[in-house]
């Protein structure tokens, strides 16, 4: 059994093998590590809460040692029931991972020689971002000293997720600017242009799709002129009329729809439903300083969506705007040429 010192050493030498690395990949493989070596046991694994839910954990393991390669973990069905006792409780134990009913796989568990299962939560800043479960290959019982040692191992995780979470949410937005800009200035077809961030804008996000609509002649309906990841069933099911929260974004105001079926603002709610969206976000787009439509992005799941990520696409939607300002501008310059031509012509025929 390991003793305080034991504990104290193995987290300074995890400290400074810590700091020496940047890839948060390899911290996470440092923590499980520790966690097999520390607590003699069989196998260590995290697992990473997937980022558009608040109670679902991904079914595959950030980081892991010690299982085989043919071992599958539970689905996340599994880690939703668990979570909300290991927020309470601080941990969960299952004596027995090949007879206890809240464990699902459990002939696999037998298989793969699992006896005992310790799980704690993965934390940042009083947020749960995964589970940290360590595996044993006898039944086994775990002390106190144990537990804390782990939680204290899953802290580290935490930071380590974070981490990871605000490298990859930088790259994606990195990429998305540069795409954009590479869009603004290899076309001056507004529709592409628009095409390409409403695609690009679900693919860094995870949403299910995104949309632009401008305002039309009559002020009072929106056309839609680029989509990605709605149906044309969707598309088709009417007139999106300026009124409500829609008006209010053409107001200048983000508008973050966390339950469609419970706003008194949405339009379409049946056909909502059918198409599978749950929560919305309008963000305005500006051309110089009048609103002319909204970018709107869609979730198939409840979401809220973070202030980093109405951030994001409301950057976007400004740098719409601006597309949209500079072709308006660029056709009104071939317009004023074309004048010019037709003028210099008439002033030759004089002569």
């Amino acid at each position: 059994m390991a003793t305080e010192k034991s504990y104290f050493r193995a987290l300074s030498d995890l400290s400074k093998e810590m700091g020496t690395t940047e890839d948060p990949s390899r911290m996470l493989h440092l923590i499980v590590s520790a966690a097999v070596k520390t607590l003699k046991v069989k196998a260590a694994v995290i697992f990473r809460r997937d980022d558009d839910t608040e109670d679902a954990i991904n079914n595959a393991a950030v980081a892991q040692v010690g299982l085989s390669k043919q071992y599958s973990h539970a689905g996340p069905a599994h880690a939703v029931k668990i979570s909300p006792q290991l927020l309470k409780d601080g941990y969960m134990y299952f004596r027995d991972a090949t007879t206890d009913r809240r464990l699902a796989n459990r002939d696999k568990k037998k298989k793969e020689g699992i006896g005992s299962i310790l799980s704690v939560p993965v934390m940042d800043k009083n947020r749960m971002l995964g589970i940290l479960s360590v595996y044993t290959k006898e039944i086994r019982s775990f002390t106190r000293d144990e537990i804390d040692f782990l939680s204290i191992l899953a802290e580290q995780g935490g930071s380590a997720i974070e981490i990871a979470r605000l490298v990859r949410r930088l790259r994606n937005q990195t990429q998305i600017f540069l795409k954009l800009a590479a869009s603004v200035s290899e076309s001056l077809d507004i529709k592409d242009i628009l095409q390409a961030l409403t695609q690009d804008l679900v693919q860094s996000l995870n949403l299910k799709a995104a949309s632009v609509r401008l305002l039309g002649e009559d002020k009072r309906t929106l056309k839609s002129v680029a989509s990605f990841g709605l149906s044309d069933k969707y598309l088709r099911k009417g007139p999106i009329l300026a009124d409500k929260n829609i008006a209010e974004a053409l107001k200048g105001k983000t508008i973050a729809i966390e339950d469609v079926f419970k706003d008194n603002g949405i339009q379409y709610k049946k056909e909502k439903k059918e198409e599978g969206i749950v929560s919305m976000l309008y963000v305005p787009i500006k051309a110089l300083e009048d609103v002319i439509g909204v970018l709107i992005v869609y979730s198939g799941h409840k979401r809220k969506f973070t202030q980093d990520e109405i951030e994001l696409v409301t950057a976007l939607a400004y740098q719409g705007g601006l597309a949209i300002n500079n072709a308006c501008r660029y056709m009104m310059m071939q317009d004023d040429i074309r004048d010019l031509k037709e003028n210099i012509w008439s002033h030759k025929s004089w002569f």
